[in-house]
Order: C-alpha cells, then sequence, then structure tokens
C-alpha cells in the first residue's frame, strides 16, 4: 500500500512499491493528464511537482515518496484557476500536438516558483523536456509571458 497526496488529498493505493509515480497516479489514483513518453526520464512528457520539484514522475517509484510530500500533476495546477504559465499556452498557441506540453506546463511553473524572472539561457538550461513538434520558441516566449504576468501580479 501506498499513501499519495496528489492535488491536496490523500489517496491510499495497493500498488508495488517500485511502481513508478506516473502509472500510480494514471491507473490507480485516476489522474491522466501526465502522459507517458519514454519511460527513462528523458522527455519530460511524465513531469509533475514533488514539493514544488519539477520531477519525472516515470522513474520516481512510489516507495521513494516520502509521507507527506505533496505532488502536483496538471489537474492541481490550475485547479482554482488557471495558472498564468496555462494562460500564456492558451493565448501564444504554444502546443501544435500537445502531448508534451502537460510536462512543459509542470516543468515551466516550477521553474517560475523558483525563478520569477529567468533569462533566456535560464529557460533553455532549466527548461530539457522534448518536443518533437519544434515548439521550443513557442515555449520561451509562452515562460517569458507568463513571467511577466506573474511578476505585475506581484507588483
Amino acid at each position: 500500500m501506498a499513501k499519495l497526496n496528489v492535488n491536496g488529498r490523500d489517496f491510499e493505493i495497493d500498488v508495488e512499491e517500485d511502481t513508478p509515480l506516473l502509472w500510480a497516479l494514471r491507473d490507480h489514483v485516476g489522474l491522466t493528464g501526465t502522459k507517458y513518453g519514454c519511460g527513462v526520464a528523458q522527455c519530460g512528457a511524465c513531469t509533475v511537482h514533488l514539493d514544488g520539484v519539477a520531477t519525472r514522475s516515470c522513474s520516481v517509484p512510489v516507495s521513494a515518496v516520502e509521507p507527506g510530500q505533496k505532488i502536483v500533476t496538471i489537474e492541481g495546477l490550475g485547479a482554482e484557476k488557471p495558472h498564468p504559465v496555462q494562460l500564456a499556452w492558451a493565448e501564444l498557441d504554444v502546443a501544435q500536438c500537445g502531448y508534451c506540453q502537460v510536462g512543459m506546463i509542470m516543468a515551466v511553473s516550477a521553474l517560475l516558483a523558483q525563478n520569477p524572472s529567468p533569462s533566456d539561457e535560464d529557460i533553455r538550461s532549466e527548461i530539457t523536456n522534448i518536443c518533437r513538434c519544434g515548439t521550443y520558441g513557442r515555449v520561451l516566449a509562452g515562460t517569458k509571458l507568463a513571467a511577466a504576468r506573474m511578476a505585475s501580479n506581484r507588483g
């Protein structure tokens, strides 16, 4: 049995301890927004927040999630109102096919929580998610727009 706090709710699920967090979230908690991409933590499609840190859930066994750690998925990111990153993505049509964009949004929102005013180089070095459609220019623009909007909301 694994106990997980996902999007502010507690879940107790019957899984093997080596079950990747990705599959626990999708198959046992029922949150399918987090996507399977590569299974080896390279592409980032499976990115969730684990205590605010962008984490590739395909490579984290449920046994590695400590009691009390908070997991946030894409469903929880904009649960109360759309997150500024989600709004920027929609406004700029960042996604092309969209499959990888859940992971991109989760990675970018974690980056902006840690670094509210990232440089282009910060964004390029921190957002290592892979997009086969090549939307990297739009990801950069969306990140900068979200950062600017978040800064204006703070000020």
